[in-house]
């Protein structure tokens, strides 16, 4: 653990600033005259060289940079170009490879703004350059070497959630020969995806292939599962990762039991298998979750359990242990990826389109149950309140996505789930009539436009709108009565099994974990990545990814693919055995500090303790963010790279009305 106090003043030395502005084609240059920023720059104090070019974070550019350190003996280095986000690690790179400390760089932004806000406005936007500039070399100025730590790994890996995206990241770390821990809280791993029939666009099987790759989890070696589990606790820092799992009690032992179902035949307590089966038909209350299920073992649910003895009795190999408790384990690993899945929006709380009153109105997963070869109907789609097969059947999409009464997000999933599920009823029941209503339908992915057209071809007919109201006649049928967007014509459709296309929530469980981890959410309820494009499935926390539908909805191929993103960034960490902490951290004076203790509670990154009245900053753990420095009533916190007098600098420069 890494742990730094006061520190001392760097000697006086002769400032030597080199400034380089950056037209970056015409997004600057179009609304700058970067000529004229380099030319005032020049006349700044400690300023050697101000030069412009056409892109300087080409290689030319650097090469620029580096040659203009080493021949006027630069040791201060100031950019105007985009964004930080996404270059600022560039040039910190490219002044470090030519001896200069990376944090004696500055980084202007005057694209975003600047050039981009003020585009029609060249005199006033190269007024504004100057400035932002000028004030970046009165920070610069200021500037001081610092140093990233170095903090070794632990070769363990911790992957929350046993989905297909978390089975993918836990094979693939595994079969590179770390430990992993699988941690699911549900009794299988397997996800969503074993409840469903088929899957788009190749309609293979589901669970045919999802099968092999649970067990192939299962029997690596390097691969731990511990289902029916949940994270409770973690503290740490990247590398160094302390996990408490809570094993939730089976009431049996899972050793002994070896799934073969006599418990089940004899248990005489029946309920509706929601967890499943979507509450069609129903379970014992001690049951295996699916024939399919990985561990195959049984649990009981205590909830609806009469304590007969039935099972007890039934099992040969005396595996039941009614007295079992929850138990606790601790893991030490170096990186954490939560692939937590999703929850299915429930359009029932608001009855939309007639959900919780009509019996024949359902969601799209409890359509994959009915049509599922091992489902509780064994594949035979029936109308739930006669049992009868429905001979109209409609599909109505965006139900709780693209609406701005419930989630604004596209579902990414949910008009090819419904061009599945049509296709699959036109081929099992051909004379069966099947709608689709839908505002726009999306395929836009290898062989989804291509799956569209199939559906079309097959004879499933497609309207353009959504229903405005739901009833139902005398005999249970549906009535939906649409405005066709395409002909302007009102629709009244009658059918006999209305099919609710459900789209995907962020999981209320999985708020917990991400309160433990600490990671940001987007506004949509899912976790937010350190960039969109950049970095998908890593988050602002080193050593901490996310992937997945935690990360936000997606198909099953997306999901894979996030799956191994998540261990090849993760594997980084692992395969170096170390790993470096950002130099930019919170420092105290030690002359100043009471040991008061204000900034401890304040600190979203747990990286402050006080010990005998003297505060100790864990550096491995501290991102710099300066929550501690502004609430420090003393003034003994000072966060490096952003001290009171650089950035002070730069605002009595704001204020330096000179001519520009």
């Amino acid at each position: 653990m890494t742990e730094q106090g006061s520190t001392t003043n760097e000697k006086a030395e002769e400032l030597r600033i080199g400034a380089f502005i950056c037209e970056c084609g015409v997004n600057i240059a179009g609304a700058v005259d970067c000529n004229a920023v380099a030319d005032y720059i020049s006349t700044l104090p400690n300023v050697v060289t101000s030069v412009v070019n056409k892109y300087t974070c080409s290689d030319a550019g650097q090469a620029e940079i580096k040659n203009a350190i080493k021949d006027m003996n630069l040791n201060r280095v100031l950019v105007a170009s985009c964004t930080p986000k996404t270059h600022e690690p560039i040039f910190r790179a490219c002044v470090e490879e030519a001896g200069l400390n990376q944090y004696l760089f500055e980084f202007v932004n005057i694209r975003e703004h600047c050039s981009w806000i003020h585009m029609w406005e060249k005199e006033d936007a190269t007024k504004k350059a100057k400035e932002l500039v000028r004030m970046g070399v009165a920070r610069a100025a200021l500037l001081e070497p610092l140093e990233s730590s170095e903090v070794p790994v632990t070769g363990a890996a911790l992957v929350i959630g046993a989905g297909v995206t978390g089975m993918q990241a836990a094979m693939d770390i595994g079969d590179m020969g770390f430990q992993v821990y699988l941690v699911e809280q549900g009794p299988s791993i397997g996800g969503k995806m074993a409840q469903l029939d088929k899957t788009f666009p190749t309609n293979d099987c589901s669970i045919c292939i999802l099968g092999p790759k649970m067990v192939e989890v299962a029997r690596n070696k390097n691969v731990e599962i511990m289902s029916y589990s949940e994270v409770v606790e973690v503290d740490g820092y990247v590398g160094n990762f302390k996990a408490k799992v809570k094993h939730k009690p089976r009431y049996l032992n899972i050793d002994e039991c070896t799934g073969c179902g006599l418990c089940t035949e004899k248990c005489p307590v029946e309920v509706p298998y929601i967890e499943f089966n979507e509450g069609i038909g129903t379970r014992k209350a001690i049951y295996t979750p699916f024939p399919q299920a990985v561990p195959l073992r049984a649990l009981v649910d205590k909830t609806i359990c009469i304590d007969c003895g039935a099972c007890i009795k039934a099992c040969e190999r005396g595996a039941i242990d009614m007295d079992q408790k929850e138990t606790f384990s601790e893991l030490d690993v170096g990186v954490i990826i939560v692939t937590a899945g999703f929850d299915v929006y429930d359009p029932e709380p608001k009855n939309e389109f007639g959900f919780g009153l009509y019996d024949n109105v359902i969601t799209t997963m409890e359509f994959e149950r009915l049509i599922n070869a091992s489902g509780p109907t064994m594949g035979k789609v029936v109308r739930p309140s006669d049992v009868k097969p429905p001979k109209r059947i409609g599909f109505v999409q965006c139900v709780g996505s693209r609406d701005k009464n419930s989630n604004i997000y596209c579902s990414s999933f949910c008009c090819m789930a419904s061009l599945k599920n049509a296709q699959l009823l036109k081929e099992k029941y051909p004379e069966t009539e099947v709608y689709i209503m839908y505002m726009d339908m999306r395929t836009p992915f290898r062989m989804y436009e291509e799956f569209y057209n199939r559906a079309r071809d097959m004879g499933v007919r497609f309207i353009r709108g959504r229903p405005a109201e739901v009833t139902e006649n005398d005999d249970h049928n549906i009535i939906a009565r649409i405005e066709d967007t395409l002909t302007n014509e009102i629709v009244n459709l009658e059918l006999d099994l209305m099919v609710l296309s459900v789209g995907a929530v962020a999981p209320e469980s999985t708020e917990t974990v991400r309160q433990i981890l600490k990671v940001s959410k987007a506004a949509d309820g899912f976790m937010m990545e350190a960039h969109p494009k950049l970095k998908p499935v890593d988050t602002t926390l080193d050593g901490i990814f996310i992937g997945g539908m935690t990360q936000g909805p997606k198909d099953i191929p997306y999901s894979i693919s996030q799956g191994s993103a998540c261990a090849a960034r993760a594997t980084r960490f692992l395969a170096q055995g170390k790993a470096l902490t950002e130099g930019i951290t919170a420092k105290v004076d030690d002359d100043i500090c009471v040991g008061c203790g204000v900034c401890v509670p304040m600190c979203p990154f747990q990286a402050l303790s006080v010990e005998d009245n003297k505060l100790n900053i864990i550096t491995a753990l501290c991102k710099g963010c300066g929550t501690c420095m502004a609430a420090c009533p003393t003034g003994a916190l000072q966060q490096s790279h952003f001290k009171n007098e650089q950035l002070l600098a730069q605002v009595k420069n704001v204020f330096a009305y000179g001519e520009v």
